[in-house]
Formats: structure tokens, C-alpha cells, sequence
């Protein structure tokens, strides 16, 4: 049930244009403080976990953890890559 609130999540701000894609946009929006939730896929990379992780204690930003990896969410997000962590922008 969570997975499918996350992914039509996704879907929605996807459209909206309120969703960041990419780590190194993701991190730098965070340490901005200007993201309310980070999407990390289940095979992120370790080291970027742990900077996300760290980031949003800081910031006061949500972490979620999705149930698929890293190349069903690029194809979810209509990209021809594999995206690791995906971050929803302050209203």
C-alpha cells in the first residue's frame, strides 16, 4: 500500500514539475533546505544513503525508502537512465 502512495506520489509532482531528480540536484536542494521529502531506491549507493541521511536530519526533510531500484524509477520518471534518489520541492 505505502509503495503505491509513493509511486502515484511520484507521478503526480512529476507533472507538476516539483520533483528534483539526481543526486547531486537532490543533495544540493537539501542542504538549500528547500526539498520536504527525499525518494531513495532500494539499491542506492551506500555513501549517498548516508549523506541524504545525514542532510535531512539537518534540514528537517523526510527520507523514504522505495521498494524498487534505481532503473524502474528512471523509467517511471520517463528518462533513459537509472535515478537513485528523487526529491519533492516545498510547496
Amino acid at each position: 500500500m505505502a509503495k503505491e502512495n509513493s509511486l502515484a506520489e511520484i507521478k503526480k509532482h512529476l507533472s507538476d514539475k516539483k520533483l528534483v531528480l539526481g543526486t547531486r540536484e537532490t543533495i544540493k536542494k537539501m542542504k538549500l533546505g528547500k526539498l520536504e521529502k527525499v525518494f531513495l531506491t532500494s539499491n542506492c549507493p551506500e555513501n549517498v544513503k548516508k549523506d541524504v541521511e545525514y542532510y535531512a536530519s539537518v534540514s528537517g526533510c523526510k527520507t523514504e525508502k522505495l521498494d524498487i531500484p534505481n532503473e524502474e524509477l528512471g523509467v517511471i520518471c520517463k528518462k533513459q537512465f537509472a535515478v537513485s534518489l528523487a526529491g519533492l520541492l516545498k510547496q
